[in-house]
């Protein structure tokens, strides 16, 4: 506590201080514990035996539910959750049944990491670091539903995670009902034969490894080898999402290497179309949305197949099928599959010296090559290079519109994360094609008049020529003519061509990729697969969920080189032979047999994926979530078509992360029939951020922000100068300010009202800790304006106020409330200020009605002192249920407003008038005011422009 405000306890021992506050705080949260003031009703019951409850609308707020840091909170986390829990407050005073809770997504790297060095048992270190981070939530007085807390690593929690990953496992998309169906439905049209099989043989006549493979082509999760990101750093695969556009990992900052490994995946490209389609549904910022959409990147175009003799076609996407005629080489992606396929034993007669990139052969160069491309990033490899990088397969395709002969190359600007992983190249129309060409002296063909005066010759020109406005030239064989035509009308007419002779046809492609859903981890769940003696995946009956995850000595994985075939990573969970080899009864009718158990982990993101659903119905082990339960608080309603969550807060980093993956969970349970909800958040909103000075010293380290001084502008830390600027708030940055900190210098109310004072809750801001003392001094304000500071007592009266204070009173609830519906706390604090100031001024015992509604207007605010005020008013009920004010609209009107009249643009007069007075009357009275007459001196007027009713504009003639 402060010296002053142990001076100020001296003279006024009922004066509200840091201890008062401390005291109060402490007592109303163990009563809301003890009283259950948070609980929300579920429809079950509770609301059947209380109609009136029954009849409320419902609003279900959420936060971006927290991970566990062992560093604990500082003052920029909280942000979020002081805001909903206000948000919440106010809708319960407004009449709304409202469910408000948190829980800890709480599997993930951050512990995984700490075990290792530590020897620390993940669990033990998250589960001190939730129980740290509730006690200081707790603090801040957080209304939250406590019954529903979870954390994802509750075996009851991740039991239903892993039920739900089988629900995808064991569904397929079917593109013509475009929806998820049970797998066993694919499986009877394949045996009825209403559905062929890939190679036309009867079901029947597949061996259970070829159902197997036919099935994993459509199941909406299966496993796969396929290039993937590989991270060394972090010992573990990542999905797209998890890397950052200069090709390192999101969490931590590691460098990132393309490996081939068998991993996990989602389809959640089948959902691309619905994903894209239903944001329009959603209230959702525009900046999320649009980054939703250009990750998912819809692109129509055509598919193109290239026959290579003996190896089959090399399909690709292009959106400019028109340009077919100028194609004059082929690129795949040194991942590509074809590859190995197409390369001959020794290199074609005549193969350009450039091409072979001085190897013997065409397996050695593509070999090498390889390699070099495996050590670059994806954003590397787009980079828009000086020097073009690539090697000659040895294999040449046939352009299927010229017939013409074309070489197929490798080279790392072609990526398998777009289209096929395998691009025709026109370089007279493409840059990056053509600085390829010019690399490798390859032949460029103009098949687009150029708008300028460079001419039809590529050899020529310094770039390539791309145009949509332009004609199509060089573009004919026997059978189609392009030439004259604009693009759309080309494109049109040889995507027909193609798909009537079989070697294309028109389709939509799209930038999104399957999700990456293997982690080489220990801490996280377990997939409830097995493996049978023929590589077979089956998975687990239910019965035997939760799968659990089993003690291990070492946590750390074996990393593996990429460019090593023959290694492969080792997982922490593999080394546990007894657990991975086991013997089960699956119930499939094939007795106990030999099993081993997938020993990659889920990624952090699945606990994420559906934890909505598990706050409404947390302690149902019957079904994943009662239906009447979830129709009540997600279900589809006016104004929200797909249904989901009210009002979801939390950081905009996450937008192509946890809010892609929850959506397309969310679609395929609805699908399945176990929700109604398509969509799991309706109304999204992202709050800023608060930031902190980082000071540094001249090497550049950060230095204790508590401790640099300012001296005329210059910041020193132990007498040496230091830099400062604005960032991010944290640890390592040594410029945390904790709750705690700032809960025991002046309270909880306190830090709530100076977090929602700092600005829009949307934007960024800096943290001032010397500023927070002024919302500390308007609860001392308040406090007094109720309490005798000498007594304890208070010294509120029943008589009527007067008509100036009741004006702005009404005004300050009419304006408050609008703005806590609107989430513009900034500005309800500041008309709160405004009223408690005029009551100070006003002077004398406060009104006990005015007194009343003033403590329900700072009730959602700072819960803790408006719960004591209305308690020591003499009311029983907690103050939470209480309704809000409701403002009489003829006090918010103002009396009378000033109306400046102008002549000429110079003002001549000022009228009070009525502020509903009509745009006839104000000219009326301002035509016959005696200074406008005198003003206008006899001349006619040409126009009067009235703006009611604060302007009159008189034009003379």
């Amino acid at each position: 506590m402060s010296e002053t405000n142990s001076a100020a306890e001296t003279v006024a021992p009922h004066r509200y201080t840091a201890a008062m506050a401390a005291d109060i705080e402490a007592r109303w949260q163990d009563f809301w514990d003890a009283e259950g003031t948070y609980e929300a009703p579920n429809p079950s019951g509770d609301l059947a035996g209380n109609p009136e409850l029954a009849a409320k609308p419902k609003k279900f707020i959420m936060d971006m539910f927290p991970y566990p840091s062992g560093a604990g909170l500082h003052v920029g986390h909280p942000l979020g959750y002081i805001a909903t829990d206000v948000f919440a407050r106010h809708q319960r005073m407004t009449g709304h049944n409202v469910l408000h809770t948190l829980g800890f997504d709480a599997f993930g790297l951050p512990a995984e990491q700490y075990a290792v060095q530590t020897g620390t048992h993940p669990r033990v270190s998250t589960e001190a670091n939730i129980e740290n981070m509730t006690a200081q939530l707790r603090r801040l007085g957080l209304g939250h539903d406590k019954r529903r807390s979870f954390a994802t690593i509750e075996s009851e929690y991740y039991k239903w995670t892993q039920w739900i990953f089988l629900r995808i496992f064991n569904s397929w998309y079917d593109t013509e009902a475009d929806r998820a169906r049970p797998i066993d439905e694919l499986v009877a049209q394949f045996e009825s034969g209403s559905r062929p099989t890939p190679d036309g043989r009867d079901w029947s006549a597949l061996s259970s490894v070829e159902r197997a493979d036919v099935l994993s082509g459509y199941r909406l999760a299966y496993a796969s080898d396929a290039p993937v990101n590989w991270s060394p750093g972090l010992g573990t695969v990542l999905a797209n999402e998890e890397v950052t556009a200069d090709g390192r990992s999101e969490r931590g900052n590691f460098p990132v290497f393309k490996a081939k490994l068998r991993q996990w995946n989602m389809r959640i490209t089948a959902y691309a179309d619905r994903l894209l389609n239903d944001l329009d549904g959603l209230d959702w910022p525009e900046a999320i949305k649009l980054q939703q959409r250009n990750w998912i990147g819809r692109s129509e175009g055509a598919r193109v197949d290239f026959p290579v003799d003996g190896a089959g076609d090399i399909t690709v996407f292009t959106t400019r099928q028109d340009t077919l005629f100028g194609a004059t080489y082929m690129v795949l992606a040194p991942e590509h599959e074809l590859v190995e396929r197409i390369i001959p034993a020794a290199w074609p007669e005549g193969t350009h010296a450039v091409w072979t990139g001085g190897h013997a052969s065409p397996a050695e160069a593509v070999t090498a090559y390889r390699k070099l491309a495996a050590a670059k990033s994806d954003v590397e490899r787009q980079a828009e290079a000086k020097d073009k990088t690539g090697v000659f397969t040895g294999a040449y395709a046939t352009n299927p519109v010229s017939g013409e002969k074309v070489p197929v190359f490798i080279a790392d600007y072609v990526l398998m994360g777009y289209g096929t992983g395998a691009i025709m190249a026109v370089p007279a129309h493409d840059a990056r094609d053509f600085a390829f060409a010019r690399a490798f002296e390859l032949p460029m063909r103009c098949v687009v008049q150029p708008s300028d005066d460079r001419g039809t010759d590529p050899s020529a020109w310094d770039d390539a020529f791309s145009s949509y406005e332009a004609k199509l030239v060089n573009s004919a064989n026997d059978e189609i003519s392009l030439n004259g035509l604009g693009v759309v009308d080309a494109k049109a007419k040889i995507t027909e061509w193609l798909k009537e002779r079989g070697v294309g046809e028109g389709t939509v492609n799209f930038r999104l990729r399957d999700w990456l859903f293997s982690r080489q981890r220990y801490w996280g769940e377990p997939f409830p697969i097995v493996y049978d003696e023929d590589g077979i995946a089956h998975p687990l009956p239910e019965s035997m969920l939760p799968l659990e995850l089993p003690e291990v000595d070492d946590y750390s994985p074996r990393t593996f080189d990429p460019e090593d075939a023959d290694t492969q990573p080792e997982t922490p969970l593999s080394r546990n032979a007894d657990w991975v080899n086991v013997t089960l009864d699956l119930g499939d009718g094939n007795g106990p047999r030999k099993y081993r158990r997938e020993t990659n982990t889920m990624p952090n993101w699945a606990g994420s994926c559906w934890y909505e659903l598990r706050y409404l119905d947390p302690y149902n082990d019957e079904k994943l979530v009662d239906p009447a339960i979830e129709q009540y608080w997600m279900g589809p309603r006016e104004g929200q078509p797909t249904g989901g969550v009210d009002l979801y807060v939390g950081g905009a980093e996450h937008a192509v992360l946890h809010l892609l993956y929850a959506r397309f969970w969310s679609k395929v349970l609805h699908d399945l029939g176990h929700i109604s909800s398509a969509e799991p958040f309706h109304k999204l909103y992202n709050q800023g951020m608060i930031q902190a000075f980082v000071y540094r010293d001249s090497r550049g380290i950060a230095v204790p922000a508590a401790e640099a001084e300012e001296r005329d502008g210059t910041f020193y830390y132990q007498g040496e100068k230091v830099s400062r600027v604005l960032g991010k708030m944290g640890k390592s940055l040594k410029n945390a300010v904790t709750p705690d900190e700032i809960c025991a210098e002046y309270g909880a109310d306190t830090l709530r009202l100076y977090e929602m004072a700092m600005g829009p809750l949307d934007v960024s801001r800096p943290w001032d800790t010397r500023a927070v003392v002024g919302q500390y001094r308007l609860l001392q304000r308040l406090w007094r304006n109720v309490v005798d500071e000498e007594t304890g007592e208070v010294t509120v009266v029943d008589t009527e106020p007067g008509e100036e204070t009741l004006r702005a009173l009404h005004k300050a609830i009419d304006g408050a409330g609008q703005d806590m519906a609107g989430m513009r706390f900034n500005t309800a604090i500041a008309k709160v200020t405004e009223l408690n100031n005029h009551l100070t001024k006003a002077g004398g015992p406060l009104s006990r009605s005015v007194a009343e509604s003033l403590v329900l207007l700072v009730a959602p605010l700072a819960p803790h002192i408006a719960e004591e005020l209305w308690h020591r008013l003499g009311h029983t009920e907690s103050v939470v249920h209480q309704d809000f004010p409701v403002a009489d609209p003829a006090y918010v009107v103002d009396e009378a407003v000033t109306c400046v009249v102008q002549v000429k643009g110079k003002v001549k007069a000022r009228l009070e008038i009525s502020p509903s007075i009509t745009d006839e009357e104000l000219e009326a009275l301002a035509l016959a005011d005696p200074a406008v007459v005198a003003a206008l001196g006899g001349a006619g007027i040409r126009k009067v422009i009235v703006r009611a009713p604060k302007l009159v504009n008189i034009v003379p003639a």
